[in-house]
């Protein structure tokens, strides 16, 4: 998974399912700055209430 094209795709959608939300979390320590930073955007559209949870299945391009 790209933390990218994750972003670009919750930010499109609006929603983030968690798997997609727990594998931001076990992948913090392979984050760069710029990547922990959309992590804390991510968080922070969450708190606002602009992103919602979600249970649907990820998109097929985030299989491994």
């Amino acid at each position: 998974m790209n933390l990218g094209i994750l972003y670009l795709l919750i930010n499109t959608t609006g929603l983030i399912t968690l798997s997609e939300l727990d594998w931001i979390a076990n992948n913090q320590s392979k984050f760069s700055r710029l990547d922990m930073a959309l992590v804390l955007k991510i968080g922070r559209l969450m708190d606002e209430g602009i992103i919602k949870l979600d249970y649907r299945l990820p998109a097929s391009i985030f299989k491994n």
